[in-house]
């Protein structure tokens, strides 16, 4: 039963649409202490050669800062049953940002009702700000994607989404907080 359940899961976000890395050039990690706020956005900072300063913790660290279920979806790439996030159906203006680090990811601009019972999106705010990663858990081949900056699974993105791209950022509203305009 509980494959069957997670089949179900996995096959409902790749339906179609109906309508510990550190940056090259930096001597230790960067670690950060703060806890996040639900409406805060870290701007993206860089390092002498230009790369993305990233946020590497321990697991009890970010066991520390995350709740359990944002823990086992950041941390542990877990999926939340569809149609349940808090963010599926928001649809007000402003920026949905990384639940782990505060990157800015997503503009409310971007997003659009997949009828997926996830928070979809055409594209990223920066494409630089997401990682693209290569996913063949559960005998599928899928393209996951992950914070840039923490490295936090964020979703899957897919190649059936609307024009101006074409793609679908299929996200876990647990990955993402949101700050209005």
């Amino acid at each position: 039963m509980k494959y069957l359940l997670i089949s179900m899961l996995l096959m409902s976000c790749n339906a179609p649409q109906s309508n510990k890395v550190v940056a090259p050039g930096l001597d230790a990690a960067i670690t950060t202490q703060t806890t996040m706020t639900t409406d805060t956005i870290v701007p993206a900072q860089f390092d002498a050669t230009g790369q993305l300063v990233k946020v590497v913790k321990t697991n009890d660290a970010w066991k520390s800062q995350l709740t359990p279920q944002e823990f086992e979806v950041l941390r542990e790439e877990g999926t939340e049953r569809s149609f349940t996030g808090d963010l599926v159906n928001n649809h007000e203006k402003g920026t949905f940002v990384c639940a782990g680090c505060g990157l800015p990811l997503f503009s409310s601009e971007a997003k659009f009702e997949s009828g997926t019972g996830w928070p979809s999106f055409f594209q990223p705010i920066k494409p630089e700000y997401v990682k693209i990663n290569s996913d063949t858990k559960y005998g599928m081949v899928r393209e996951e994607v992950e914070c840039a900056r923490c490295g936090g699974h964020q979703g899957h993105v897919f190649n059936d989404g609307p024009e101006p791209t074409g793609l679908r950022y299929c996200i876990n509203s647990v990955s993402l907080n949101f700050v209005k305009n």
